[in-house]
């Protein structure tokens, strides 16, 4: 029988029945660091992860993972068309690690009424362009089947901008465009979205491909740029390094340059935020695993000091100091376990509640989204919990040298 587990056990059991002892709120508090720290260090990697990647899919959602463009545009901020045509998005498709392309074109304009006028991006798509993004954020209407071959004459409008407008659904819009004279296309309301991102929402209606194209004045298959989706997000880099490769001093018929860019270097702003938000993590992690030692050490002290007759007659009996040690340790995982219980069943409750309900809000003109989101990951919520048990009982080591120093002839008549 393995008898330092036994003494852990009826030591541990004899506190659980009540036993009445100095050391027993010390060993509350300690179970109660353990379950705080722990409950604030899932909670805190759930809210952070799910945060970044709330934004992250909002920002991809707006555009894509990389970014295809003339590389004049890349370099200033006058829009420059390359050509998109069937056979160029056909050779992409059939890249590895490509999993969708879609064609797109800008033009930037204005929107007047009797009362009001605004500033606007007039963004058209192909048939092939993947709406699901949009489709999740629209509040009203529908999206209209957009083609590179039909003008629709219709447009996914903001609800910011309807709003600053005041139009709805079914309205007509006149926009105008400047270029060496004035162009002017009446669109019909035919949706209106809400995603939260400011710098979208502010400017964006979405049309068919063939009317930016026409504004533009551009010739045959050229268009702004090509979106590419990729499989696996973790190969960004590598994907665009492939693409940047198969570009390098090609041209398209009109002498047009090619130049792919990963969205996170397009919005390098927001990407350092969201890395900015990992610093934050680990200060937290350390802080609170800071905070469940010492409290889980001074619980082990006070144990310690408590049971000096009992060391004492151990020793008597013949027990080495690392046997004794191995008691106590032993007894400090019990309690470890139960705080980690207890702290992942109260954050369990608190990241459950916040993912269904949404009780803790965000303002969206500051953080994009408009609730505090929550994404548990199962291996991050393991290494947590393994990562707070082998800390916490390593932290425990020194301190339980302690027992080195007590000496059988002294600890026995201790009372």
């Amino acid at each position: 029988m393995n008898w330092k587990l036994f003494i852990a056990r009826r030591i541990y059991k004899n506190k659980e029945e009540g036993e009445k002892s100095v050391s027993k709120p010390a060993v509350r508090i300690a179970i109660a660091g353990i379950a705080i720290g722990l409950a604030v260090m899932i909670i805190s990697v759930a809210v952070v992860i799910g945060f970044k990647h709330e934004v992250r899919d909002k920002v991809i959602g707006l555009g894509s993972d990389i970014l295809i463009t003339s590389l004049d545009e890349a370099q200033s901020y006058q829009v420059t068309p390359i050509v998109g045509d069937d056979s160029l998005m056909s050779i992409l498709k059939d890249m590895p690690g490509v999993k969708h392309v879609q064609r797109y074109a800008t033009k930037p304009g204005m929107i007047m009424t009797s009362d009001n006028f605004q500033g606007i991006v007039l963004k058209g798509v192909g048939q092939e362009y993947d709406m699901s993004f949009l489709q999740r954020h629209l509040i009203e209407g529908e999206i209209p089947v957009f083609t590179d071959s039909v003008s629709s004459s219709q447009a996914l409008v903001s609800k910011a901008i309807a709003d600053r407008l005041g139009v709805k659904v079914g309205d007509k819009l006149y926009t105008y465009y400047v270029e060496n004279n004035v162009r002017a296309r009446r669109l019909t309301v035919a949706g209106i979205y809400q995603t939260n991102f400011s710098s979208y929402d502010d400017l964006f209606l979405l049309t068919d491909l063939r009317t930016v194209v026409r504004l533009n004045s551009w010739k045959e298959g050229q268009v702004g740029g090509l979106e590419v989706s990729v499989d696996d997000y973790a190969r960004l880099n590598e994907t665009n390094e492939q693409l940047l490769l198969f570009f390098n001093e090609r041209t398209d018929k009109y002498g047009g340059k090619y130049y792919s860019q990963t969205v996170e270097e397009v919005y390098p702003q927001i990407f350092a935020w969201l890395g900015l938000l990992d610093v934050n993590v680990w200060v937290i992690l350390i802080l609170m695993v800071g905070v469940a030692g010492f409290t889980m050490i001074s619980g082990l002290l006070i144990i310690i000091l408590e049971r000096t007759n009992m060391i004492g007659v151990l020793k008597a009996l013949g027990a080495d100091n690392t046997s004794v040690r191995k008691v106590f340790l032993t007894l400090a995982v019990f309690l470890i376990r139960k705080g980690m219980l207890w702290g992942n069943v109260l954050a369990l409750a608190c990241c459950g509640v916040q993912y269904f309900f949404h009780p803790i809000k965000l303002d969206p003109a500051v953080y994009y989204i408009d609730a505090v989101p929550i994404e548990l990951n199962v291996w991050v919520w393991l290494l947590l919990n393994i990562g707070t048990l082998v800390v916490s009982v390593w932290m425990l080591v020194g301190p339980s040298y302690l027992i080195s120093r007590i000496l059988p002839a002294r600890s026995i008549r201790f009372e």
